[in-house]
């Protein structure tokens, strides 16, 4: 009897992990921008399938009093791209469109969220 309960209680706790461990959702394809590195020189950054919905900080932008903003944003994933001057998803926003045009280099950007409509 004790079987049977212990073997129901690990079937059960097996059910819920995989429910709880689903695959958190992405957008898919790239999402591209420019900032200038220590050389001086633009370098170019590509963000391969960035996750949905989260704020992500460019790591190249992160602090305003290090360097300088990341330029020339490039959405090409299927998701709208929702720009920000600062870091953390603050500041003015400017909303990119699902596999749109790149960016001028006069559009200046910290961190990105990516969002279906």
């Amino acid at each position: 009897m004790r079987l049977r309960h212990s073997l129901a209680a690990a079937c059960g706790a097996l059910a819920l992990t995989a429910a709880l461990a689903a695959p958190a959702h992405a957008a898919t394809g790239d999402f591209g921008y420019r900032f200038t590195g220590m050389n001086g020189q633009p370098q170019d950054v590509t963000l391969h399938d960035p996750a949905s919905s989260e704020c992500v900080t460019l790591q190249e932008a992160a602090d305003p009093d290090a360097s300088g903003p990341a330029f020339a944003p490039h959405n090409d994933t299927d998701e709208f791209a929702i720009v920000f001057t600062g870091p953390d998803c603050t500041g003015d926003s400017w909303t990119l469109r699902p596999h749109g045009r790149p960016a001028t280099d006069r559009l200046k950007l910290r961190s990105v969220v990516f969002q279906a409509r």
